[in-house]
């Protein structure tokens, strides 16, 4: 199977609903797996250690399902136009399969939530870009001629899925958007995977 890591970190539970239509899109697509991953919260007093296993939602990610992963979907609430700092603390901690370029050459893709319309969505989903460019990664985004992203009156970037969180639910347009980077990262990193 090729396994697409849907990685991220949801406060509120808004980047939660996106990251499981993104899954909903991996596996749509015959052979791929999603799996769904979290990052614990983070203190910014002192350290604070996690319990091992979050009381609800999807278990915390570890360095094991980056280097078993096909392909990446990497999501974060928008924090004054960037990512959290809980996963920006996870993603800092990757030195170890950066130095030997294990994520090189695999799709990758970013998606965000906010709570206002100006709130930073595409700053956000550039900053998450980087640390993945860096890996070597392929940044997948979201094609012009994906419909929904025409006809969105909430969220939805090129840059990637984005959720307006103010209106509560994920609109449609919203779900499709996320849906439509699932299938594509779905698609290109089965087609890798199995080009070799």
């Amino acid at each position: 199977m090729t396994k697409i890591l849907i990685l991220y970190y949801s406060r509120n539970g808004s980047t939660e609903k996106m990251a499981k239509q993104i899954a909903r899109g991996v596996e749509s697509v015959d052979g791929t797996e999603a799996v769904l991953r979290t990052v614990p919260d983070i203190s910014s007093v002192c350290e604070q250690t996690a319990r091992s296993v979050p009381e609800t939602g999807a278990p915390y990610a570890t360095l094991e399902d980056l280097k078993s992963c096909d392909g990446l979907a990497l999501g974060s609430p928008t924090h004054f136009g960037n990512m959290a700092g809980a996963l920006k603390h996870f993603i800092d901690n990757t030195a170890e399969i950066w130095f030997p370029g294990t994520l090189s050459g695999k799709p990758a893709g970013v998606f965000t939530s906010t709570s206002s319309m100006h709130g930073g969505q595409e700053s956000t989903l550039l900053s998450m870009m980087l640390p993945l460019m860096h890996h070597g990664m392929l940044i997948m985004s979201i094609p012009s001629n994906e419909i929904a992203l025409k006809e969105t009156l909430t969220g939805g970037t090129p840059y990637g899925p984005s959720h307006l969180v103010s209106t509560h639910d994920l609109s449609n347009e919203e779900k499709t958007i996320c849906r439509a980077l699932g299938i594509r990262l779905a698609k290109t990193a089965f087609a890798l995977k199995h080009s070799k």
